[in-house]
This record gives structure tokens, C-alpha cells and sequence, in this order.
């Protein structure tokens, strides 16, 4: 059971939604949905989302151009006052499905956090790099090789550990927690390409 307090920086709402990270930006940057300032200390950003949050920006992916902001504001802020409401009138003729919305964030919330419990970073382990509990695998060298136009198919061929779960996952956890700084090569994961169309993984 996911926990209904728990904020969200942008990069897991766009994980979550499906919007893009700039969107997501944008949105708040624009007053379409809000933006919860918490206290605490040690904060990378001041940019933090709730879940009905989630669920508006999940409405944002299928609303934008479709109405203007000010009717998209104005939804929003009914979304947040029902929470309950399985429907909600965006106009004359227009029915927006808000349990659906709600039902589809719900999932992916829950996948990142099945995600961020199998994912650890240990300073003692790759120093320091993401990977799956138990492995060296690392995360974002994982999802490079996909992103590289290396297959599910042959990645998991490459390690016993991995799943086309643990691969989605993978590319979920990542979307949420964007590396910072410069991108590292594949070969600094311990990857090699071995031809220009067909690419497989030697995990450490």
C-alpha cells in the first residue's frame, strides 16, 4: 500500500504521469497544479507533488491542446475537492474518466516503489552506482544499452538476475532519479558494443 503522504520531486511525477520531465515544469511554472514547499531541511528542491498532484499531470497528458489553461486550472482544482469522483465535466461535451487517471498512477506508484526497494546505491558496491540489491548491475548502465538499441531479450541473456521485470523497472527507477552531471560512456559500466547492430552486455 503506497503511502497517500508522501511528496514526489518532478522527475518522479513525470516517471509516474507520463508527461515529460519539461512538461511537468512547465505545468507548475504555469499555476496548473501547484507545488507543496516542505520544511525540511537537506531538500535538493523545492519543487514537491502530492498524489492528486499525480493524478492531474496524469490528466495534463491527455488534456493539453484539448482545453485551455484556465479550464484545466479550474478541473484540477475540482479533482483535488472530490476526491472521490469517478468523472468529472471538463465542458459541454467533454467527460474526463478521473478513476481511470487515478487508477493508472496508483499503478505506477506503486511500481516505483517496488522499484526503490530492489534498487540500492552503496558506496562499497560500483562506487556508489545504482544497482539491483544482491548484484553489480548498474541501473543506468542498463538502461543505456537499452536506450542504445540493445534488446530486453539480450540483456537478460547476459545476466541470470535480470527479468523483463527487473528491466522495466529499471527504466522507471532511472526516469525518476535522472543521473546529475555529464552521462558516463557504456564502457564505464563495463559494456561493450559488439557490432553496430546487434549489441550484448558483459556485466561485471
Amino acid at each position: 500500500m503506497h503511502d497517500p503522504t508522501r511528496l514526489y520531486t518532478p522527475a518522479e511525477a513525470a516517471a509516474v504521469s507520463g508527461l515529460a520531465l519539461k512538461a511537468v515544469n512547465n505545468a507548475i511554472d504555469k499555476h496548473i497544479v501547484d507545488i507543496v514547499r516542505p520544511a525540511a531541511a537537506g531538500r535538493r528542491t523545492s519543487r514537491y507533488l502530492t498524489p492528486t498532484h499525480l493524478v492531474c499531470l496524469r490528466l495534463e497528458h491527455g488534456l493539453v491542446g484539448r482545453l485551455p489553461v484556465e479550464r484545466r486550472q479550474g478541473l484540477f482544482r475540482e479533482v483535488a475537492a472530490k476526491p472521490d469522483a469517478k468523472r468529472i465535466n471538463a465542458d459541454d461535451l467533454l467527460l474526463v474518466d478521473i478513476g481511470e487517471a487515478r487508477r493508472q498512477v496508483a499503478e505506477r506508484v506503486r511500481d516505483l516503489e517496488e522499484a526503490e526497494q530492489i534498487i540500492q546505491i552503496d558506496k562499497d558496491t560500483l562506487a556508489g552506482e545504482p544497482v539491483f540489491k544482491g548484484t553489480r548491475i548498474p541501473i543506468y548502465g542498463l538502461v543505456a544499452m537499452l536506450e542504445a538499441g540493445a534488446t530486453p531479450e539480450e540483456l537478460i541473456a547476459g545476466h541470470s538476475k535480470l527479468d523483463h521485470r527487473k528491466l522495466s523497472l529499471a527504466r522507471l527507477w532511472a526516469a525518476a532519479h535522472p543521473r546529475r552531471g555529464r552521462p558516463k560512456r557504456l564502457t564505464d559500466f563495463g559494456f561493450m558494443l559488439k557490432s553496430t547492430t546487434r549489441r550484448s552486455a558483459a556485466f561485471f
